[in-house]
Parts: C-alpha cells; structure tokens; sequence
C-alpha cells in the first residue's frame, strides 16, 4: 500500500480541528462579544505558534524579503478580517448556515489560485466537483 504524501496527514488534520474552531467558538461566545473574543483568540493563537516556533527551533527569518513579508502581512490581515466576521456571525446566527457559507471560501480560493496562481490551473472536473457543488451545498444548507 503506498503511503499517502505528507500533506495530505497535515490537511486531514487542518480539517479537524477548523471543525472544532465554531464549536467552541459558539460555546464561548454566548455572553462576550464578539469582536473581543476574536481578540483573545489571536493572542491564543500568538503565543502557543511562537511556543511552537521556539520548541521546534523555527525562528529563523532568512529568506523574508519585502515581498514575502509583504504577502504573510496581507493573508494576516485577510485572516484577521475571515476570523473577526466568522466570529460575528456565528454570535448572531445559525452555526451550521455559517459554516456552510463560510467553505464557500474553498471555492473562492480555488478560482482566485487559477486566476493569481501561475501553475494552479482549474479544470472542468475541479471546477465542477470543487466550486459549483461547494457553492450549492452551502446554499442550500444556510437557506
């Protein structure tokens, strides 16, 4: 039996735990709100990666010239913005509407990486079975 790529191990386990992000994150918002909660959440999320980072020796910056650190500050602040309305409407909504409107993301993704991305390309079977469907499913789960 060949054994899968690593990154295929490291997606599963994204995927695990991302499920268990909006179930504590409705537990914990019920009485906070939610623009404070996503605060303390990325100061978590600061300080247990730089424990990481530390732990695993991971600390060395070469290599981040200007357009790098560029890109890492724009998909910072892009998730900062996805964390900050995820939060707001999982306070005020249907957990499982906001998940599913949510991986519309995937979606978005997909085409914008065939768009920006120069050796991503987009094929009728990814588009049909990754975006369309994804787009659908969600509908019709937040309808």
């Amino acid at each position: 039996m060949k054994i899968p790529p690593l990154y295929i191990f490291y997606a599963l386990l994204a995927a695990f735990f991302a499920a268990l992000v909006p179930i504590f994150g409705k537990l914990g918002l019920r009485d906070v709100d939610s623009t404070v909660a996503t605060v303390i959440r990325a100061f978590i999320m600061f300080a247990f990666l730089f424990l990481v980072a530390t732990a695993t020796g991971k600390t060395n910056t070469a290599g981040f010239d200007h357009r790098a650190l560029l890109f890492v500050t724009l998909s910072g602040v892009a998730g900062a913005l996805s964390w900050l309305f995820y939060f707001m409407a999982i306070k005020n909504g249907r957990t499982t509407a906001v998940i599913a409107i949510d991986k519309m993301s995937v979606a978005l993704a997909m085409i914008l990486a065939s768009l920006v991305l120069g050796g991503e390309r987009m094929d009728f079977k990814t588009a049909v079975g990754g975006a369309v469907l994804i787009v659908l499913g969600a509908l019709l789960v937040s309808l």
